[in-house]
């Protein structure tokens, strides 16, 4: 047996895939799994998406890296169309969702110095992951991803999700609060949607105690629940930053950091940067996506999509006893069973279907938007059976 020479910080189901094209994934069997987790929620376009694999090589063949020592168009580009599309002023390029939530975290710090507050806070949720950095991983709500990491970093007031009247306790009754980060829809912490008001109700508080109003969208941004950000199925809601990465590269490593109003201007030569973040190759690749997130009409696709998903898992799932909940927003799906589940995954390869389990008992569903009515039937029949399975 072949020596296995990586730290084991992570425990892979026993499959190794070869090859991807669409929504199918072929292991190193040539077996072929329907893939509804899309790499986590990365993959939005599918596997080896056309118009992504001929920029990869375009843009590889011409320059891949710099640094941001000089000018990048590329990146002037992306950013200037992400702003457009956002309502935002700004952006900061990086290379994953932790380091674009660290962006804002130090963002909000430099906000608070700049209200004379010597040691600002953050108001963060019950149920959230923001990443895995030691600032992302403070403001995360997970005790076992922090189990072992102590000290955390310090400055962050942890509330109940979907609860604004603590929020507005705890501002009333600490003017140390620079700024309250939150899920539109957590990711990690089980797929929950707070109720309609709660987003508008915390900009409102923001407003009120001069807070940056934070939007972790991660997960649930680039185009997942049928707008490009889910902040956007509220008309006259703007986050003063809002963060996104995952679905923004189709597999290619990049993120953002964007903001509008003060919170735009806050950083300064030399207060933050990356080596790697904005350069030549993967910001033409974002540019891609969001091009063909366009041209393919496939953000309200995955909106529609979601509808017809969540109908076909109610109607085949909803009678089951042990389903406790089924609930989504757009291609944003959870099916909250009446166990922990991590074992249902190997029942998930028996039956060719890719998904994950988050929150431990939360069956986790993000597919490729591209999925078409079949193939979310497809879904939904593969899962019925596994769930079956799982409680024989």
């Amino acid at each position: 047996m072949q020596k296995n020479y990586l730290m084991t910080n992570y425990n892979p189901i026993p499959v190794t895939f070869a090859r991807g094209e669409g929504v199918w994934l072929w292991d190193t069997e040539g077996n072929c799994y329907l893939d509804a987790l899309g790499g986590i929620a990365v993959c939005a376009l599918g596997h080896c998406h056309p118009a992504v694999t001929k920029t990869i090589t375009e843009q590889a063949h011409t320059l891949i890296h710099t640094s941001n020592l000089y000018h990048i168009q590329n990146q002037l580009t992306l950013a200037e169309k992400l702003c457009a599309m956002s309502g935002m002023d700004r952006a900061f390029f990086c290379n994953s969702g932790a380091e674009a939530n660290e962006a804002a975290i130090k963002l909000s710090r430099l906000h608070g110095h700049s209200r004379g507050i010597a040691e600002p806070k953050i108001i963060v949720m019950e149920k959230s992951f923001h990443g895995r950095t030691m600032a992302t991983l403070s403001a995360t709500a997970s005790k076992k991803a922090q189990a072992g990491f102590e000290p955390l970093v310090q400055g962050f007031i942890r509330v109940p999700y979907n609860d604004v009247e603590t929020v507005d306790q705890v501002l009333a009754n600490d003017s140390d609060i620079a700024a309250i980060m939150v899920e539109p829809i957590t990711g990690e912490g089980g797929v929950y949607i707070p109720n309609d008001e709660y987003l508008e109700a915390l900009r409102e508080l923001c407003d009120r105690y001069n807070c940056l109003f934070i939007l972790d969208e991660i997960q649930c941004g680039m185009g997942r629940t049928g707008k490009l950000f889910a902040y956007q199925h509220y008309p006259h809601l703007f986050p003063d930053i809002v963060t996104t990465a995952k679905a923004l590269g189709n597999g290619i490593p990049i993120a953002a950091c964007l903001a509008r109003g003060e919170a735009a201007n806050l950083f300064q030569p030399g207060s933050h940067g990356s080596t790697f973040g904005g350069n030549p190759f993967a910001t033409k690749v974002a540019l891609t996506v969001l091009e063909t997130l366009e041209q393919e009409q496939l953000i309200p696709r995955a909106g529609a999509a979601g509808t017809i998903l969540l109908e076909l898992l109610h109607n085949k799932l909803g009678f089951n006893p042990h389903v406790k909940d089924i609930r989504g927003k757009g291609l944003m799906i959870g099916i909250e069973l009446d166990k922990p589940c991590r074992d249902i995954l190997t029942i998930g390869l028996k039956h060719r279907l890719l998904f994950s389990v988050t929150s431990d008992t939360v069956i986790r569903l993000l597919p490729p938007y591209i999925m078409t009515d079949e193939q979310l039937n497809m879904v939904a029949d593969r899962l019925a059976a596994v769930i079956n399975e799982y409680y024989q």
